[in-house]
């Protein structure tokens, strides 16, 4: 894939995105792996407004190429996920309600969901029977450390579709832009079900130890 044309599908994906209030203010960041590297939203823009000057392309060592704005704190992280996932070709962090508030309210290191029929929404999940597994992270401002435990995770228990850092967001990835989006679109409509579910059982008797 051409860097032009994976900044094409982040721009028109962070407009879709935007819509649905999972990006707010300047919040998340989005990355596409290319031919040549990588290209990353740079810090401060608009998800829902980006234009072609709001991207930093990288090389497949990581060394900045071309783009003005100012990286990301998280564009490590990004980087690491497609080191983790030779398949991914898209990371889309967002930053919605449901994915957020979740992520604090399980006090362990993963959610698991089971029993929706929109499990299947995921690639390779065949059934509402299977237990969808993401793991949650504690936030780190140091992005190094947090890629680390990341790394560290994912050489026991390889990460498929996404993760959750507490307090802070949503990464999901995907193999293409449509991918990526299903599997975006799908989670946060589990996370808005298992955080009702929570909220109508009483949350203490829902969270997991």
């Amino acid at each position: 894939m051409h860097n032009n044309t994976a900044i094409s599908e982040l721009i028109e994906a962070g407009k879709w995105v935007s819509q649905r209030g999972w990006v707010p203010a300047t919040g998340g960041n989005f990355s596409a792996r290319t031919a040549s590297g990588y290209v990353v939203t740079a810090s401060g823009f608009d998800k829902g407004q980006l234009g072609t000057h709001a991207f930093i392309e990288f090389d497949h060592e990581g060394n900045r190429t071309k783009g003005s704005g100012n990286p990301s704190a998280e564009t490590e992280l990004h980087l690491n996920m497609y080191k983790l996932i030779p398949s991914a070709k898209f990371v889309l962090h967002t930053h919605s309600v449901a994915a957020t508030v979740l992520s604090r309210v399980i006090k362990g290191h993963t959610i698991n969901l089971h029993g929706y029929e929109m499990q299947k929404s995921l690639s390779g999940v065949k059934s509402h029977l299977d237990t969808l597994s993401i793991p949650i992270f504690d936030n780190d401002q140091d992005i190094d450390r947090l890629s680390l435990l990341v790394s560290d995770h994912h050489l026991h228990t390889p990460i498929e579709h996404a993760v959750l850092i507490r307090g802070h967001g949503l990464y999901v990835v995907g193999r293409n832009i449509k991918e990526v989006l299903r599997h975006l679109e799908g989670l946060e409509f589990l996370f808005s079900c298992e955080l009702e579910r929570l909220k109508l059982e009483g949350i203490q008797a829902g969270v997991q130890p």
